[in-house]
Parts: structure tokens; C-alpha cells; sequence
């Protein structure tokens, strides 16, 4: 008898009653960090005239504006990009309503310097230097002077306020900024050591004044919610991936999971083509569904396919 046959996948059973388990092994795209060390991100897979653009905006050293549906890869090609050139860990600058430039470049905690300052004096300590409370923002963080190029992830755009774009442009074209907290400092005290968004060292400013030598690896991802102005449009190379057809499907699972599986998942994979047709479906809900039939799940239980493969438009 088969594990989901007997039922032997569930882990959690909802009776109430506690025992020890064993977690069975993660999909691969979702081990994470291992003896301190960020995981290799897991495969991507992209048509030639696709990594041409790509290839494009290295070299023209523009943003890259990749826009798409929901779930054919934008984010994960940013990741795939800074893993395959060895450009070290992708810094991330997620866009919500409230995002600004300004607290993507650097943040001062003056509050906490205030403070630590006079605590210092009153045990008659030295004073912490202005440095430990300014921490550059992932945008500040890539734009900082490196021996070789950062790569930045701006995630999804379109969600930003509607002068987000307007107010990058500068940033992009020129490569530089200036933290006046550290330009107002005195000649002695030009260079300053300040934090990183990587949590992982520090860079030091000289005059307040940060600017890349090399221009990092930008990619913007934009759901199509909004129109972006021309002016910022301009400055960006543009990239619009398109939904998978059912070859490049193919290609993505044996990629993550091996060949030898496709003839198991064939019913799997027609599943998500029907259900794909009325509404968006995204590709790791394929990888899901063929992750757990690979583990003897038995996907059509209950009504389980349903829940990995649920739609991603409309009610919910």
C-alpha cells in the first residue's frame, strides 16, 4: 500500500494529540540557509531573447523593468541574475504605498544617537561616532562604492506612491547621493564608517557624498498595474516576460525536479493548463503540486489539488 494511500503523508493529523514527528525534506526552492551560508537559489530557466535583454541592460548599465503577470518569474529573475554573475547576496527594496527614496538610500536614528550620547557621558565613556546610527537603505547599499557591481531587486514598483519613479531618476542617472547629517560634519571627521543594509560590514563615506563606481544590477518589477512616466521609462531597459506555454513548463519542472518525473506528472501539468485558461495560476503552484505527487501525496484527497492550485484572481 502507498503512503498516501494509508495516509502516511499527513504530519499534522488535527486530532489534538501530541507526537513527535519527523519534517519531511523541503522542495528545493525553499531551503534557505545552511552552516551560515545563503542557499544557491534553485533553477531559472529563460528564453534566449529574454537573457538578451537582460544582456542589454548590463551593458548599457540601465535599470531593467520587468514586467508580467503574477507568477512567471520576475523577482526570480533578479535572483538569477546576481547568483549567475557571483555578485553576492541580492539586496531587496520591497514597494509598498509608503516607500520613498530617502529611507531607500540611508536612515539616521538621531533619537538613538541622542541617547547612547548621553549615556556615554554620564558613565564617562566615549561618545559612539555618528556612523553607528546611519545605515544605508539597499538602494544606498548598491549605489555605494564596491570593486565590483551590487545587484538590487526594486519589487513591484507599481505599488509605490505616483512620484516613486520621478524621484528615482536622478538617483539612476548620476549614481550618487549625499547624506547631509555627514556632509555638515567638520573637515577631521570627513570619513565616516556607516552600516549597511546586508547587516554583513560597513563602507566608508567620505563628505557625506556616496557614489558607485560601478552601477549595480537594477531590476524593477511591475505587476502592469500603472503607468510609469516616460522619463523614467526611458532610463530603463524593459522587459515583459511572458506566461510559460506548456514546453517551457516542461523545461521548469525538470529543471527543479528532474526529468525522470514528467511522465509521472503529465496529469498534473494538464491540470494546470485547464485551470490556467479562466484565471492566473502561477508557475511554483505547478512545482508545488508536482513536489507533493513526487512525495506520495495523494493530491486528489479532499479536494487538495484545489488548494495548490487555486487561482490568484478573483473572490477569495
Amino acid at each position: 500500500m502507498s503512503t498516501s494511500a494509508n495516509g502516511s503523508w499527513r504530519i499534522f493529523r488535527g486530532d489534538g494529540v501530541a507526537r513527535p514527528v519527523s519534517m519531511p525534506p523541503a522542495p528545493p526552492w525553499r531551503r534557505f540557509r545552511a552552516q551560515g551560508q545563503a542557499a544557491a537559489p534553485p533553477p531559472y530557466l529563460v528564453a534566449r531573447e529574454h537573457a538578451d535583454v537582460v544582456n542589454a541592460a548590463l551593458h548599457l548599465r540601465r535599470p531593467l523593468l520587468v514586467t508580467g503577470p503574477a507568477g512567471t518569474g520576475k523577482s526570480s529573475l533578479a535572483r538569477a541574475v546576481a547568483h549567475e554573475l557571483s555578485l553576492g547576496e541580492l539586496l531587496r527594496w520591497p514597494v509598498n504605498s509608503r516607500s520613498s527614496v530617502q529611507e531607500a538610500l540611508y536612515q539616521y536614528d538621531a533619537i538613538g544617537r541622542l541617547r547612547e550620547t548621553t549615556l556615554s557621558r554620564d558613565r564617562g565613556e566615549t561618545e559612539p561616532t555618528i556612523g553607528s546610527f546611519v545605515r544605508l537603505g539597499p538602494l544606498g547599499t548598491a549605489l555605494a562604492p564596491h570593486d565590483t557591481p551590487r545587484a538590487l531587486l526594486v519589487d513591484e514598483m507599481d505599488k509605490g506612491d505616483v512620484d516613486l519613479p520621478n524621484d528615482l531618476l536622478t538617483v539612476f542617472e548620476e549614481g550618487v547621493f549625499e547624506i547631509p547629517e555627514l556632509a555638515r560634519l567638520p573637515e577631521e571627521m570627513a570619513d565616516v564608517d556607516v552600516l549597511t543594509a546586508d547587516h554583513r560590514g560597513s563602507v566608508t563615506v567620505h563628505q557625506g557624498r556616496v557614489e558607485c563606481v560601478e552601477f549595480p544590477v537594477v531590476v524593477i518589477t511591475s505587476n502592469g498595474e500603472r503607468d510609469f512616466p516616460p522619463a523614467f521609462l526611458r532610463r530603463c531597459i524593459r522587459l515583459d516576460l511572458p506566461i510559460p506555454d506548456e514546453e517551457r513548463l516542461r523545461a521548469i519542472v525538470a529543471a527543479h525536479l528532474g526529468p525522470e518525473i514528467l511522465p509521472e506528472v503529465d496529469d498534473l501539468l494538464q491540470a494546470f493548463l485547464r485551470r490556467r485558461a479562466p484565471g492566473e495560476l502561477a508557475t511554483d503552484q505547478l512545482l508545488n503540486a508536482v513536489f507533493l505527487r513526487t512525495n506520495d501525496v495523494d493530491l486528489d484527497a479532499d479536494g487538495l489539488l484545489d488548494a495548490v492550485l487555486h487561482q490568484l484572481t478573483g473572490t477569495v
